[in-house]
């Protein structure tokens, strides 16, 4: 388990940008599997990005293009940059990691308590 705090959320315009940021707290190791899921209300939580120890990438077809999931190992910093944002982006948006997976990253076990986004019309 690895303790997990996402900051930036706010309200936007359609079209704004945003920045995601999360701080995960490494007790032997910052390099593995990430991730940025959301929830709508009513709706199942989705997975909008993931980076492997590696730095590869991976997108939901709905943000690619938009969004850019990066880190800063020295920072112990997971990024989530949101551009083109659209009303229906709206959610909870929520950190993931899983100290025990470097590649592959389709399974987690650590959340963060999640941060709200609200695009307005």
């Amino acid at each position: 388990q690895v303790e997990l705090v996402e900051s930036g959320g706010g309200s936007v315009q359609a079209g704004g940008p945003l920045r995601l940021s999360c701080a995960a707290a490494a007790y032997t190791h910052s390099r593995y599997c990430m991730g940025w899921f959301r929830q709508a209300p009513g709706k199942e939580r989705e997975g909008d990005a993931s980076i492997d120890s590696a730095g590869s990438t991976s997108y939901a077809d709905s943000v690619k293009g938009r969004f850019t999931i990066s880190r800063d190992n020295a920072k112990n910093t997971l990024y989530l940059q949101m551009n083109s944002l659209k009303p229906e982006d709206t959610a909870m948006y929520y950190c993931a990691a899983n100290p025990y997976r470097w590649y592959a990253c389709d399974a987690y076990n650590s959340w963060g308590r999640g941060t709200q986004v609200t695009v307005s019309s």
